[in-house]
This record gives structure tokens, sequence and C-alpha cells, in this order.
């Protein structure tokens, strides 16, 4: 077969490629910008075009696109026209991931983590699986490999209902907090797709859940009266094939918790801090146990782990004042990175927070104020519109209207001059959110060192 992908060197994209490649499947593809990706695919006999046209596009090629790919896109134009079979990214992976063991890793919040942790550990084990990660690992590994093994660890997307396209052998879903109302339209619609998103996996897999969360925990129990094998863990008891977690603390060295599963007491340690790290610690090493590997075994695997690009990443420091650069774009997310920052600092957490979505900032405003006040000081910036156009009514400043702490800066150039002032020694300051504020710790490390 031959596929024609838009945007290949993504790290979502590029393992599909690899994949179909591996297959002997006729692969070409382009993207916005040349890169080691793009050298990587050729060498491997993809073809690779730098931009976007609609020559590119064999006549008798399937083409895929993710979400994030426009209608107005000449490539995808040109496919509609012609009437060519078009196909989302994810299900390409799934299609080429064939027979391997297909881990699905869902939720609002904690899919990327959850999923290095697997590959990771997997990795660690002898394994060598194949990822489809959002991001990258530390120490620059790609989010996007094709390994030698029979198991794939992919994060599944829930915000447009794409994850239904995957037949996972085990699933699982970290949170089931309302998010993506946009597309859902409410609370309710978007809690079934998790239950239509369970109902995917494939005879005698396994679905795990982590029943801290109530929409999780909800989430297992309708998947057990469908009959369909669910494993959970959490901090307190609860029925079923449950893992207890006890003794879970985090501190600037990293996180450790103590799990009691089948009467098997196991302790798992991670390098990178965080409560919420470590819960998703536990739910990856329940998927490897599923696997076949020794509980043992996997704790020390899990040592490896070292955090993904953009969570809780040491930007810089200067004159004992740390830079750190987070992903957070959900409330419960924001909340979470917050209290690991106060965690592991003695003085002031100050934070800039760059909203993700107008449709996200209006829906949880509030509840993105309450998590904000957590910090010392807070900086609200412009919306990150993302795919989406402006609203009325949904400008960050609705945010700061809930907030004791926050106020609304537009202009990043006041922002990195406001967020240093009477920044001292111990004092760490944090760049968060998930459009591309992460371009101004740089400037905030200038800023410092002047």
């Amino acid at each position: 077969m031959k596929f024609h992908l838009i945007g290949i060197g993504g790290a979502g994209m590029n393992v599909v490629a690899r994949l179909l490649r591996s297959e002997g499947h006729d692969v070409s593809g382009s993207d916005r910008q040349s890169s080691a990706v793009l050298d990587d695919l050729q060498a491997m006999g993809v073809t690779t075009f730098v931009g976007h046209d609609r020559k590119h596009v064999p006549h008798d090629a399937i083409v895929v696109r993710s979400t994030a790919v426009k209608p107005s896109n000449p490539e995808l134009e040109v496919a509609v026209e012609r009437h060519q079979s078009i196909w989302h990214r994810s299900e390409a992976l799934a299609f080429a991931a064939g027979s391997r063991d297909f881990i699905a890793v869902a939720g609002a919040h904690g899919k990327t983590s959850t999923s290095a942790m697997i590959s990771v550990a997997l990795t660690e084990l002898g394994a060598d699986p194949s990822r489809a990660i959002g991001g990258h690992l530390a120490g620059g590994e790609p989010g996007g490999y094709l390994g030698s093994g029979p198991v794939i660890v992919a994060e599944a997307d829930e915000s447009d209902g794409s994850f239904l396209n995957y037949q996972p052998r085990v699933a699982l879903v970290t949170n089931v907090e309302p998010d993506h109302l946009d597309h859902y339209g409410t609370s309710a619609a978007f809690a079934q797709a998790f239950v239509d998103f369970a109902q995917r996996i494939v005879p005698g897999g396994l679905l795990v859940c982590c029943t801290d969360d109530p929409g999780a925990a909800d989430l297992a129990r309708r998947a057990l009266e469908l009959g369909i094998r669910v494993a959970t863990y959490g901090t307190k008891p609860h029925e079923g094939d449950h893992t207890l977690i006890r003794d879970l603390h985090s501190g600037l060295a990293g996180g450790r918790a103590v799990v009691n599963r089948a009467d098997q007491q196991t302790t798992i340690e991670l390098a990178v801090p965080g409560e919420h790290m470590v819960l998703n610690a536990v739910g990856a090493w329940l998927v490897c146990c599923d696997l076949g590997f020794d509980g043992q075994q996997i704790a020390e695997a899990l040592k490896h782990f070292y955090g993904t690009g953009r969570r809780f990443e040491l930007a810089g420091e200067v004159r004992g004042i740390r830079v750190i650069d987070d992903y957070a774009h959900h409330p419960t997310e924001v909340a979470a990175t917050l209290q690991t920052a106060k965690s592991v600092t003695s003085g002031r957490v100050k934070v800039v927070f760059q909203p993700h979505l107008y449709s996200r900032t209006r829906n949880f405003a509030a509840e993105f104020a309450q998590a904000l006040d957590i910090a010392d000081d807070v900086i609200v910036t412009s919306v990150y519109a993302a795919r989406e156009v402006p609203e009325d009514g949904s400008q960050a400043d609705v945010i700061t209207a809930h907030s004791a702490k926050a106020q609304f800066v537009p202009d990043k150039s006041d922002v990195v001059r406001m967020i240093v002032a009477n920044a001292g020694s111990g004092d760490l300051i944090m760049t968060m959110g998930a459009g591309d504020i992460y371009t101004i710790a740089p400037l905030i490390i200038s800023e410092l060192e002047k």
C-alpha cells in the first residue's frame, strides 16, 4: 500500500511512517522544515518533502493527517478534490501497529509522562518497545521511536475522540476530568467517550484506572459491568483487583511509594518530583505487570525515568533562582505542578501562566484561578489560541477576575520584567502552559543575569 503523511516530522506522525515502512509499505510525507527526523526517514526509504505542496501527493496514496492539519493545507485540499482515502493519524497508527501489543494511555492529563514511564521501563527490561509519545524523553530522546519488540506504547488523545480508533491490549486511564467541551458539549458525553474507549480493548485485554480520580473510578465500575477486565490503583482501599498505595511522598530528589498487590509489597521510587508523578508510575508499573514482567524488576526499571520535555523541566538557574518550564494546561495539572513546586523550594513560587484555548479558559476560569493561587506571585498572559478563533469573554482576564493573586499582563516583554522583579535566592520561577510560553524562559534567565 502507498501512504502520504502530512506533517511527517511530528513525534506522533514519524513513528507511523517508520512502522509503515518497516512493514514494506511505500511511504512519503511532508513537513514545514527540514530536520534530523526527515533525514532518518529518508535513510529508511521514505520520500520526504520540505514544505506543503499539492504536487507532493501521489494520486494512489492514502493521505494521513492529524487534527492539527487545517482544511486549507494544499496537500489535504488536493486529496479531497481527488476523493482519495484520508485517514486520521490515529487510524494509521492503529493499522501500522499490526500484530504488536498496543498499550494506550488516556486521560485529561498525565498521558505523556505515563506513556514515557512505560516506554522507559520496558526498554530497561529489554523489551525494546516502539513508542508514539507527544513529548521528548529526558536527554533528548524523541517521542517517536521504532523498536524491535512486540509492544507499542502510545498516547491516546481524547481531545477529538480519535482515541476511539485504537484497539489496545492494555488501556491505562489516569483520570477522567471534564475537558475539551468544545468537542464533546457536556461532561457526560466526555465521560461516555472513555466508556466507549474501554469497550475498544481487545478481548481478554485490561483496563487500568486510578481510583483517586472519581471519573476514572466510575469508569472502572462501568467497565466491570460491561465484562471488561479491570485493575485499579489508588491511595484508598477499593474493591476488585486493586493495588493500594501507601507511604506516598515526594521531594526535590524525587518521589516514592509502597504498593501492595496480591499480598506482594513493592517500593516504587522515581527520580522526578511530584506525588502525581508517583501515581502515574504506579499505573505504569501495573501495565508492565500485566505484560508478564516481575514487579520488583519493573520498580528497578522505573528508577531510570528522568522525566520528559516541558514536564517540570529545569530551564536554568541564576543566583540561586531556578527557572522551570511546564506543560500544565488543565486546572488539576496546574494545581499538582504548583504543589510540587512549593514542596521543593525554600523561597517563593512565581508563575507565568499562558492559558491554552479560549473554550477551556472560558469553561474553567474559576478553577484555573483557584489552582494558580497556590503560587505566591501569579501573572496570566494572553490566551494561546491553537486551533480556535477568539471568543468574546474568553480572554485570560476572566481567570484573573476570580483570583486573589493573579494579574493579567498581555505583553510578554512586560511579563519578563515583572516576574523577575524582587526574585531572590531560593525562589522558583515557572513558565506554564501548552502554547509557546516556553520561549520566554530563556528571556527570564537573561534578565536574571543582568
